[in-house]
């Protein structure tokens, strides 16, 4: 790349355009418009001289270039967190916990709990994509396979189970999630196209669920204690996967991340240990 001149309010842009994979869910995460994030990414390519995303209709994913470049402004951002933690919430370390949206969705519910501890602060990177754990894109993350890199620790938390909810069963239409996560696969492999709404995000489906405009898949901790829902299925057994917590060997035992960690296996472990079959 171009050596050239940016500040650092570019790179965290481009950190969260590349992280979240689009503008529209960085733009929810940022506070500034789609628009607003297209023109500053075209111009950080200009400035340096390269091409940092292949656009696409629905994502922006990274080039080899942007990923170079993702690994590099991640380091920055770990330097730099601390000057801007100082300043902005008097010096408290940031846990960062990187999961996808039900995980995220289960354990904000419970986070008061967690931040009577003001010793630090906890940010959820709410994203099905997953975060690079050994360069520090996150401190902790929510992973459904064990860690295999010796630089990252895991603990198991217990078995995801899944199932179709709707306020009732004579619900037929279904709502799907656009993208590549195994149960939005799973439902537009069984659905004919014209038997579900689709949309952007699973929160939206779980809005329109509990509206009753359609049934859904959802992980049974999520779906069990969701009011207004009610199970219409079995459970899935192709969906059912082991999930683990992963944090870097170097973390672990710092005294904050250990703190959210204990707290965060003890909120899922419980919960899924306590799952109706």
């Amino acid at each position: 790349m171009n050596e050239t001149k940016f500040d650092w309010d570019d790179l965290r842009l481009f950190l969260c355009v590349g992280r979240l994979g689009g503008l529209a869910a960085a733009a929810k995460a940022t506070g500034k418009s789609p628009p607003t994030l297209g023109r500053r990414m075209l111009a950080l390519e200009k400035r340096l001289g390269t091409e940092l995303f292949i656009r696409q209709a629905r994502a922006y994913e990274l080039t080899e270039s942007g990923r170079q470049l993702l690994v590099e402004a991640t380091k920055l951002e770990d330097d730099i967190s601390p000057i801007l933690s100082a300043a902005n919430a008097a010096g408290r370390r940031r846990v960062k916990i990187s999961a996808g949206t039900w995980v995220s969705y289960f354990l904000s519910q419970h986070v008061s709990e967690l931040l009577q501890d003001e010793s630090f602060t906890v940010q959820f990177i709410s994203a099905e994509h997953l975060l690079d754990i050994s360069h520090r894109e996150a401190v902790i993350g929510i992973r459904n396979q064990r860690p295999s890199q010796v630089s990252l620790a895991g603990r198991r938390t217990g078995k995801v189970q899944f199932a179709v909810y709707a306020v009732n069963k004579r619900i037929k239409t279904w709502a799907c999630v656009i993208g590549s996560t195994p149960s939005a696969q799973w439902v537009r492999e069984r659905v004919q196209k014209d038997s579900f709404v689709e949309v952007s995000h699973p929160r939206n489906a779980l809005d329109i669920s509990k509206a009753g405009g359609a049934k859904m898949v959802l992980p049974t901790f999520v779906g069990d204690t969701t009011e207004g829902l009610i199970r219409v299925s079995k459970t899935i057994d192709e969906l059912e996967h082991m999930q683990w917590l992963v944090v870097h060997q170097e973390e672990r035992h710092t005294p904050e991340v250990r703190t959210v960690i204990d707290w965060v296996h003890e909120k899922l472990a419980d919960t899924l240990c306590n799952q109706t079959p």
